[in-house]
This record gives C-alpha cells, sequence and structure tokens, in this order.
C-alpha cells in the first residue's frame, strides 16, 4: 500500500512536469505572435523605420552637400518621400512573414525565456529605449560612414581613370561607323 501510495504521488507530480514543453519543441505560430506581443514589434518595426529613415535622410543630405548637390527643397523633399514609404509598409505582412525564420531559430523553450525577460522591468527599458540609442548611434556613425564613403568613392574612381589609361585603344572598324 506504501508503495503505491508512493508512486501514485510521484506520478502526480510528475505529470504536469511530463505535460509540459521540453526546450527541444519547436517554437508554434503562437510562440512567436505572443513573443512579437511581448517585444511591442509593431510600435518597434514603426519606430526603427523612423529612426532608420531619420538617418538615411541626414546621411543623403551630407552626400549630396558634399558634392554640392543638393536641392533647396530637399528635406522638405525627402520626408514626404520617406514618410510616405514608412506609411505604406505592410507591416503586418512583414511580422508574419518572420514567423518561420523564428520557429527555424529559436524553440518553444527560447520563446518562453525570451518573453519572461521581456516582460521584465529590464527588458520593457530595454524595448522602450533600443531606439532612442539606435538613433544616437546612427548619428555617431554618419560623419565615420560619410568619410569613408567619399575616400571609397574617390579610390574607385581613380581605379576606373588608371584604367582607362593602362586599357589598350582599340580602332573603330570603319564599317561600323557608317
Amino acid at each position: 500500500m506504501r508503495v503505491f501510495l508512493i508512486a501514485a504521488l510521484s506520478l502526480a507530480l510528475t505529470a504536469p512536469c511530463l505535460a509540459q514543453t521540453t526546450d527541444t519543441d519547436p517554437a508554434t505560430k503562437d510562440d512567436i505572435i505572443l513573443y512579437f506581443g511581448t517585444m511591442h514589434s509593431y510600435d518597434m518595426i514603426n519606430r526603427m523605420m523612423e529612426v532608420q529613415s531619420q538617418s538615411m535622410r541626414q546621411l543623403m543630405h551630407d552626400q549630396l552637400e558634399q558634392e554640392n548637390a543638393l536641392p533647396a527643397d530637399f528635406d522638405t523633399r525627402m520626408k514626404k518621400a520617406l514618410d510616405e514609404l514608412i506609411k505604406g509598409m505592410p507591416v503586418d505582412e512583414m511580422i508574419q512573414a518572420m514567423i518561420p525564420a523564428y520557429q527555424n531559430h529559436f524553440t518553444h523553450g527560447d520563446i518562453t525565456a525570451m518573453n519572461a525577460f521581456y516582460s521584465s522591468p529590464v527588458g520593457q527599458k530595454v524595448l522602450q529605449v533600443l531606439p532612442s540609442v539606435m538613433q544616437e548611434g546612427m548619428q555617431a556613425l554618419n560623419p565615420v560612414l560619410n568619410k569613408y564613403l567619399t575616400e571609397w568613392k574617390e579610390k574607385m574612381q581613380k581605379e576606373f581613370k588608371d584604367t582607362e589609361k593602362s586599357a589598350p585603344k582599340t580602332q573603330k572598324d570603319p564599317a561600323v561607323q557608317n
């Protein structure tokens, strides 16, 4: 009787554990949707697009300004174009399209752990301040990128000029000229 009682008690206590998923079980679509909700993915995507568009506008502004080719109405036209780009972005479709990638790389246990972190106060802070951190980071990167791109462009132009100078001159076929 005692053995039966211990066995029944053990089974009762371990049954919930056996019913739970293991770390190797694949993440379900519902797991990923819950994770995207925890991450505030819709808001994050919109904020990231805004940050990226501001950085892209600034990068293009600086590049055109360096080339003395900046139109007077650049800022107005570029803001309108980028606003239209963001407004028309198919965020729902983008999120749905990402689900299989998350399922391929994360297990149910991974998603559960990530949900736990991003639901915590520190996780929520990360989500809240990350767009600002990225914006500040991109602003700090703009001068570095501008310098690199300018140097790269000059190098490429020099290489093309050197190639043109060293390339053998070809004679035009008089029959082709007619």
